[in-house]
């Protein structure tokens, strides 16, 4: 397949695809007069990369765990502790919005009068 037809498969745009190519998320042969020969599993493998970065992973994460793709059925389990730590992840940062959601709402119900953040300013030296 050809860059553009890959383009349409997946709705990624050119610039994305040679990006992903760049940092070796992604291989193209290249024919004799030098454009990019995608294999037709490549848009499994983009939808895929695709879908774990709507799950929150990074694309240094994915580059981490594409071993485990290569035998998907053998490597579930890897996959699932991978999801399983993203899953900790996100509750440990859902707990620290939340504690910062409080910080912020206790310091606009302080006296109005002053500035919220001023307590939390260390005061300046004369």
């Amino acid at each position: 397949m050809q860059i553009g037809e890959i383009a349409d498969a997946t709705g990624l745009s050119r610039d994305t695809l040679r990006f992903y190519e760049k940092r070796g998320l992604l291989r193209a042969r290249r024919s004799a007069n030098g454009y990019r020969d995608y294999p037709p599993e490549a848009v499994d493998w983009l939808r895929y990369i695709r879908l774990a970065q709507t799950l929150g992973f990074t694309l240094s994460e994915i580059e981490a765990d594409l071993p485990l793709l290569a035998e998907p059925d053998a490597s579930a389990p890897q996959l699932r502790a991978a999801l399983e730590r993203k899953l900790t992840d996100i509750d440990q940062r859902i707990e620290g919005l939340q504690s910062l959601r409080g910080e912020l709402a206790r310091r606009l119900g302080e006296n109005m009068a002053t500035c919220p953040l001023q307590a939390a300013a260390p005061t300046a030296p004369p």
